[in-house]
């Protein structure tokens, strides 16, 4: 039994004995199939990690604006970016993400022209998320792919199973290392903030 965390061969691998394929050496095999597994792997790490999870997620990000063009520019890997909850809301401002820069809906310009803290969310490499992610994310990714390939309803099925128990233990883990409470739902919050005062950003 391995004692080390899933690598990104390992996880392809997986996927293609969904199939009933051999496993390859390297992920430059050239075989299809196995360029076809990781393409999938690829998709979903990126939909599972766009969600936002602990792990990925950074709070009160400092985001500097262009000294010429007063924009913020976020790294490619920046799939989320929200304004961190403040005490205050503003009336003079209200940012958003669009595409890769942050967009004053308030005064229609990207010229932010200071630096804003966000909160973000950022994908990582594969073999940078937590072991109990990267199950979760070969299991999906295995089910897709067979599905895709194959379209056996039975192995559909039977990983459909797998998946949903892979996904249980990473919202355990997420529960765990979040130490989340009542006031981190946004419905909660949103009652709060409304007899805060609108002091400005």
């Amino acid at each position: 039994m391995s004692t080390t965390s899933t690598t990104k061969l390992e996880a392809v691998n997986s996927m293609l004995s969904v199939i009933g394929e051999a496993p390859v050496s390297s992920l430059e095999s050239g075989l299809l199939d196995a360029v076809d597994a990781e393409r999938i792997l690829n998709e979903v790490s990126r939909e599972v990690q766009s969600m936002g999870w602990n792990f990925n997620t950074e709070k009160n990000f400092p985001a500097a604006a262009d000294s010429s063009s007063g924009e913020i520019v976020l790294a490619d890997e920046i799939v989320r970016a929200d304004l961190s909850k403040t005490k205050y809301r503003s009336s003079t401002a209200e940012y958003v993400q669009r595409g890769n820069k942050i967009y004053d809906k308030v005064k229609h310009s990207f010229n932010i022209g200071k630096t804003l803290n966000l909160d973000i969310v950022k994908l990582l490499d594969f073999t940078d998320i937590p072991e109990v992610a990267r199950r979760y994310i070969t299991v999906r990714a295995s089910r897709i792919f067979q599905e895709r390939i194959l379209g056996s309803d039975t192995l559909s099925s039977m990983n459909r199973t797998d998946e949903q128990n892979a996904l249980f233990a990473l919202r355990e883990m997420e529960g765990d290392n979040g130490d989340y409470n009542i006031f981190d739902d946004s419905g909660t919050y949103s009652i709060i903030d409304r007899h805060i005062g609108t002091g400005v950003i």
